[in-house]
């Protein structure tokens, strides 16, 4: 069995002027909310072999505050993962190595909502609801899949185990 956590990066600031979007920091807001989706994380016992990450500034500062949180595991900054489309996501798990079973994905919307709406298949129904609904800044979405290899991995075989957002722990 394959298990995946879809985190988008937190809350960034838009107040810098002239700075590129790839240079965009966290702001208040997501330096608060990153650590409490790092406890979601552990409470929800997820402990990833793998994280792939977009490069962007953003994504990697969410990635550090969730770090206490997830064991050691192997990180990919990805450039394929930066404000992408949910098909070019859904390739990039495929391609992940056989023997790897968890999987965590720190990126951007809307890939990673489309993603996540790609994979449900089955659920909660209120969760799977608030999923369709939005995928705000730094929610998680964590699945479960038959399948025994990522190449194997087809739309619609997922278990969506939970769907969390910063704001569901205020």
């Amino acid at each position: 069995m394959l298990s995946l956590a879809l985190l988008r990066h937190a809350k960034s600031s838009w107040d810098a002027k002239g700075i590129d979007d790839f240079d965009r920091a966290l702001n208040e807001r997501g330096r608060t909310a990153a650590p409490i989706m790092g406890a979601v994380l552990k409470e929800l016992n997820f402990a990833p072999e793998h994280i792939l990450c977009s490069p962007a500034k953003r994504t990697r500062e969410t990635l550090e505050l969730i770090k206490p949180f997830v064991k050691e595991a192997d990180v990919t900054f990805d450039d394929q993962l930066y404000l992408t489309s949910q098909d070019t996501l859904f390739a990039r798990l495929k391609d992940i190595p056989v023997g790897v079973k968890r999987v965590l994905m720190v990126g951007h919307n809307p890939g990673m909502h489309g993603l996540a709406l790609m994979l449900a298949g089955t659920g909660d129904a209120k969760s799977i609801s608030r999923l369709e609904d939005k995928f705000p800044t730094a929610a998680l979405a964590t699945f479960s899949f038959p399948q025994r290899t990522w190449r194997d991995l087809t739309p619609a075989t997922g278990h969506l185990e939970a769907f969390v957002t910063p704001r569901d722990r205020a």
